[in-house]
């Protein structure tokens, strides 16, 4: 008998603290400072517009209208996104969860709008994990392609 519950423990325990902790904690780094989003870590699964290094970097997003109207545009392009939650929106910022299908592995998307030069930084960050398998750069070419779709 002891011997059962030994090793439905040897189970359960790994599966659980893995389904559990999938989400991560919201990292303290998000947002804006001093003009810039958080900077990406070695490990490849983040993308930020902000990166000079070429296996972290993609481009910003321009935009045309004002900048309310472009966070409304944006807001409408994540949120026909699957399994997408809108988490703070300012004046100037957006910050959005998207959870994978499986296990609800989260990533953070961040987009800081710049009025001036009429460009949307962009940060697509996993939580946990070293790989992303490519899992944020396509996103923010999908988001990138509706964007430019909109007319926006």
């Amino acid at each position: 008998m002891r011997a059962i519950i030994m090793k439905s423990l040897a189970i359960m325990l790994p599966t659980s603290i893995l389904i559990i902790g999938c989400t991560g904690g919201r990292p303290a780094s998000l947002g804006v400072r001093d003009g810039k989003l958080a900077p990406c870590p070695s490990s490849p699964n983040c993308v930020s517009s902000q990166s000079t290094d070429k296996d972290h970097a993609v481009q910003p997003l321009p935009y045309f209208s004002t900048t309310p109207e472009a966070i409304a545009g944006l807001r409408k392009i994540i949120l026909q996104m699957k399994r997408t939650k809108i988490i703070t929106e300012t004046n100037s910022y957006l910050h959005a969860e998207f959870a994978s299908a499986l296990w609800h592995f989260v990533d953070d998307v961040e987009f800081s709008f710049d009025d001036h030069a009429k460009l949307i930084q962009v940060r697509s960050a996993s939580r946990l994990g070293y790989s992303d398998f490519g899992v944020n750069r396509k996103r923010v070419e999908a988001i990138r392609a509706a964007w430019q779709a909109s007319g926006k």
